[in-house]
């Protein structure tokens, strides 16, 4: 994101010197050390800290930049008191006691007291934080939380043993240190083969560009400003990102629901009327009827003007989804067999990108004869998820495959067969559509763990039919756009 790409050079910027003016009124970075140096000395004496090892000159190939003339090069060991946390028992945990601080309590480079550990026992001071130390991530199994810092603003707690405290008079400005690529790019260096660490060591060797505290100051002034514009912007970004992933699912939708409403395509003068349709449609079906190669179908209830969910145009009509197929049924519960030969397809062989036979059972030979043609799928079957929690009511088009002329639905797939006087692809995308798809869920019955689509709720479900030319149009222009939307989301 360009929030964070942003934010990384504005920090680098700031330790590099190139985000605030440089004053000759400063106070000299040398009386700043020095003041460090006593007040680390009155400690030792005073026997509040050990005498600390001598830390290692730093040579011209460690430092990675130019900083101005009044800055210089120290390790934060040298600047601040580091102290690695407490190890305790789980039998010391209760729920008095003191806070003990852990990296869950770090949330956005703040401390974040919602989840909290107490243990009720005497601590050492060395364990026990103060207001304005910086409380570091040390270790953890996610090396990108290693080395998340935040300020703690109160006094007494204590901080866990995978943490480290930096206790500073320059804490505010090694708090965006602490977030800088040159720190975390260091980091990012270091690992282990078992867990993600920086060591105290390694801590206390890090190289940190020193401003005198007056520029100091002004860094955090202006980072705290600017930081908080980037936060904004990040918010922001996050917001357009969520738009632009949903934008093409929505826009799809839009498409779809226009298009069943008549919206998408022209009604053209030209077209046959759409009772001439449904009048070849009824005798289509009384002529296989009369054939036996379908069965005569219960009569439907008729279509009330409560049942009709939006307006469509005057050549258009609306029919319940049985009255324009020839054959709507569920699949059967099938017998399987490790002979490879038929093919039984179930809701995971229907997907909205389309269908497959990858994940197909097969069909024991054996019980063939037990199926009638009617149940072999066609060219031209559209298939209905009729179970399922998230994947009921999914459509696709059977997808023939030369290997297998034999294939049938298992009982948790519904097979809809239109007539061949109307597009089926036409019946896809309507099935398909907000219209069906989103109140999919108030038409099932079942648990929330299962819902089923009724076979008798798919018959009766309204299709708003327009002539067949139109249909075409429909499909044609409805195949562009969403191949178009698919380009849109790659």
């Amino acid at each position: 994101m360009l929030a964070d790409k942003l934010r990384k050079s504005v920090l680098q910027s700031a330790i590099q010197g190139k985000l605030t003016e440089q004053l000759a009124t400063d106070d000299k970075v040398e009386d700043l050390l020095q003041a460090i140096k006593e007040e680390k000395e009155l400690l030792i004496k005073e026997k509040k800290i050990k005498k600390q090892k001598p830390l290692p000159e730093i040579t011209e190939e460690e430092i990675p930049f130019e900083i101005p003339e009044n800055w210089r090069w120290v390790r934060l060991g040298e600047i601040s008191l580091l102290n690695i946390g407490l190890i305790f028992k789980p039998t010391e945990i209760s729920n008095e006691g003191t806070i003990v601080l852990r990296s869950s309590n770090i949330k956005n480079g703040k401390i974040d007291l919602s989840d909290i550990v107490r243990i009720n026992k005497e601590i050492p001071v060395s364990k026990l934080a103060k207001k304005n130390d910086l409380l570091i991530c040390v270790r953890n199994g996610s090396k990108k939380l290693v080395g998340k810092t935040a300020i703690i603003e109160n006094d007494n707690f204590a901080f866990g043993a995978f943490m480290s405290i930096c206790r500073s008079k320059c804490y505010k400005y090694l708090y965006y240190y602490l977030s800088s690529p040159l720190f975390r790019g260091n980091f990012d260096s270091v690992t282990t083969t078992t867990i993600n660490q920086i060591t105290q060591t390694n801590l206390k060797n890090r190289i940190v560009p020193l401003p005198p505290l007056a520029e100091q100051k002004r860094i955090v002034e202006k980072l705290d400003n600017v930081l908080a514009n980037i936060d904004e912007l990040k918010a922001n970004e996050e917001k357009l990102s969520i738009l632009q992933k949903n934008f093409p699912d929505k826009l799809k939708k839009s498409i779809l629901q226009s298009a069943i409403q008549g919206k998408l395509t022209e009604q053209l003068a030209t077209d046959d009327n759409v009772e001439d349709l449904l009048q070849a449609i009824k005798e289509e079906k009384e002529r296989l009827i009369k054939e036996k190669k379908i069965k005569k179908q219960k009569p439907l209830p008729e279509i009330t003007e409560e049942e009709i969910p939006f307006t469509i145009p005057e050549n258009w009509k609306w029919v319940r989804l049985d009255d324009i197929c020839v054959y709507l049924q569920r699949g059967k519960s099938p017998i399987y067999s490790d002979i490879k030969k038929y093919p039984v397809v179930s809701q995971k062989c229907n997907q909205w990108s389309g269908f497959t036979l990858e994940p197909a059972k097969y069909l024991a030979p054996e019980v063939l004869e037990k199926y009638a043609d009617e149940r072999y799928l066609k060219k031209h079957d559209i298939l209905i998820n009729s179970t399922g929690l998230g994947t009921v009511g999914r459509v696709c088009l059977f997808k023939t495959d030369s290997k297998y002329p034999i294939v049938v639905a298992d009982s948790h797939v519904t097979v809809v067969r239109s007539t061949r006087l109307i597009s089926e692809i036409y019946i896809k995308y309507f099935l398909s559509s907000p219209h069906i798809q989103d109140n999919i869920e108030d038409m099932c019955s079942g648990s929330t763990k299962q819902k089923e689509l009724a076979l008798n709720t798919i018959k009766n479900l309204l299709v708003a039919l327009p002539p067949l030319a139109e249909q075409k149009r429909i499909v044609e222009k409805l195949d562009k756009l969403l191949a178009d939307i698919e380009e849109l989301k790659i």
